[in-house]
């Protein structure tokens, strides 16, 4: 690291105006990565909103619901698989897990996962409490800002939000956002997704899939973008984000053959329990952590049964109702405590985990919109959530996606990473010599100190596009709106963006594949 830049000395004025011109110079300057005040993977945990009885009670009872209830409607192949490990099957259909089965797959799950990215700086730890945010939801319109109106989502706008994320430093994977409406074949629409998602961004990438018979296709594909298929099964850059259950307590068959395939095949898998607390969970927020972390373990069953070890994702993803309507309430408080709950189970499993957080019910990026992010991102990232889905751009509870809230989310999620890393408490960080330097020799302020300009780029944190001006300097700038300078911010993103996959390769999958692109 470069030395720090001193102020130039007294008078006051000129060395406020040097001060200033200093740390102008010393922000503009690049920093190594493991300089930087936020980076991907820093360790979250600070926050438990359960105490250790608490975590006991959800898991004792989540393990009554599997030993009592069970699940239904599993594929025989599932049914096959869970029975040989040690699931029961009863005369109503239903498999149920006893106890010891659970445990003895929870000594066998894989722990400490890292989700590939192409390029291994993208590479996702999973271990403890790393933080991890990204995009998902599946939205299917576009949030337009601009004349405040929605519309159908299509391949193109899957591609600019790769594209995007693929050049926002604190969105560290992305999952897909919406759904391509303008192709209406299931197949194709699969196999573009994944290949609009990997020409976008070299990041991590999560898709799913309709059917099982697609998935030969969309992994040969990946093969292709890969090299071939030792690489990828080396280096899995694609999770498969499967919603095995449909709650409360059933199997998805279509789903749950999918998510078998994506193991035989290699591929990463987020097992994806989505209930609404008050219509498809139980309405206290205890319970339906119960359920959420009751199905997610027989899905840990199910993938350990198949694959012992194979890298799955825990993700309770369980929502919350508005009472009064039934409408889903995905930037609540109670949404921030959920998905902090789940992260705590995830901890006393020792397992990775997935939920969400960052989505907003609000129809456009504003104040309601920034409130109901940074709340449950906060606390999402506070919790120690390996992987925090839907963390910016998402609104109208998941129905439409802006990309200039994904933008502004950046901003935001940079701020709930500088929270997740906390305090440092050191000899040096609080040594009294430079407070009696300046109190009794100096200028009675810290403004040009060395310890000053040396800590304004790895002690702090600066919005992108956040506005800290006075109300003077404001107007001195034609006052600007923080909307136009999203807009601007993205517009210049996706002009310099790059597409991820080698001009001779992307003929060669054209040549294999309609792509739609």
């Amino acid at each position: 690291m470069a030395e720090p830049i001193k102020a130039p000395p007294e008078p006051a004025r000129g060395r406020r105006s040097g001060g200033r011109a200093a740390r102008v110079a010393l922000r503009a300057a690049p920093l190594a990565d493991h300089l930087r005040p936020v980076r991907p993977g820093m360790a979250g945990g600070l926050y438990s909103p359960l105490t250790d009885a608490d975590v006991s009670r959800i898991h004792n009872a989540a393990l009554n619901a599997l030993e009592q209830i069970g699940l239904s409607l599993a594929p025989q192949s599932g049914i096959d698989a869970m029975t040989a490990a040690g699931a029961i099957l009863g005369d109503d259909g239903r498999l149920r897990f006893p106890r010891a089965l659970v445990e003895d797959m929870l000594a066998i799950a894989a722990r400490d996962i890292t989700l590939c990215g192409r390029d291994p700086q993208y590479d996702l730890d999973l271990s403890g409490t790393n933080v991890h945010f990204g995009t998902a939801g599946a939205a299917v319109h576009i949030v337009d800002p601009v004349d405040n109106s929605y519309r159908d989502s299509t391949l193109q706008d899957l591609y600019d939000a790769a594209r995007l994320t693929q050049n926002l430093d604190n969105v560290h994977f992305f999952q897909r956002a919406m759904v391509a409406r303008d192709i209406t074949d299931n197949y194709e629409l699969d196999l573009n997704t994944l290949y609009a998602s990997c020409a976008g961004t070299k990041k991590h990438v999560g898709t799913s899939f309709t059917e099982e018979a697609f998935v030969p296709d969309c992994i040969s594909l990946a093969h292709m973008i890969a090299g071939d298929e030792k690489t990828w099964r080396a280096r899995p850059f694609v999770s498969n984000t499967n919603c095995f259950v449909v709650p409360p307590m059933k199997f998805a068959t279509e789903s749950c053959q999918v998510m078998e395939a994506c193991i035989r095949a290699g591929m990463p898998v987020l097992l994806l329990s989505a209930g609404q607390a008050g219509a498809t969970a139980p309405a206290p927020i205890a319970m339906a952590i119960v359920q959420a972390v009751a199905e997610c373990l027989a899905g840990l069953v199910y993938v350990n049964a198949i694959a012992p070890g194979h890298p799955a994702v825990f993700g309770t993803w369980p929502f919350v109702s508005d009472l009064r309507t039934g409408a889903m309430s995905g930037g609540s408080a109670e949404q921030g405590l959920l998905t902090a709950g789940c992260a705590q189970m995830h901890r006393f499993y020792g397992l990775p985990g997935g939920a969400a957080a960052g989505m907003s019910d609000s129809k456009m990026p504003d104040m309601q919109a920034g409130w109901e992010q940074a709340i449950t991102n906060t606390m999402a990232g506070l919790s120690g959530l390996n992987m925090v889905y839907e963390a910016a751009g998402m609104h109208a509870s998941l129905l439409g996606f802006c990309f200039e809230s994904l933008v502004l989310g950046d901003d935001i999620l940079g701020q709930v990473l500088r929270c997740v890393r906390g305090i440092e408490v050191t000899e040096d960080n609080t040594s009294i010599e430079v407070m009696r330097d300046v109190c009794l020799d100096g200028p009675g302020h810290y403004l040009g100190s060395d310890q000053t300009l040396s800590l304004m780029q790895t002690e702090y944190i600066y919005p992108a596009i956040g506005n800290r001006m006075s109300p003077k300097e404001w107007a001195e700038n034609d006052k600007p709106d923080l909307l136009e300078t999203a807009i601007a911010r993205k517009n210049a993103l996706l002009a310099a963006a790059e597409h991820q996959i080698d001009p001779s390769l992307d003929l060669a999958i054209r040549a294999n594949f309609r792509i739609r692109l």
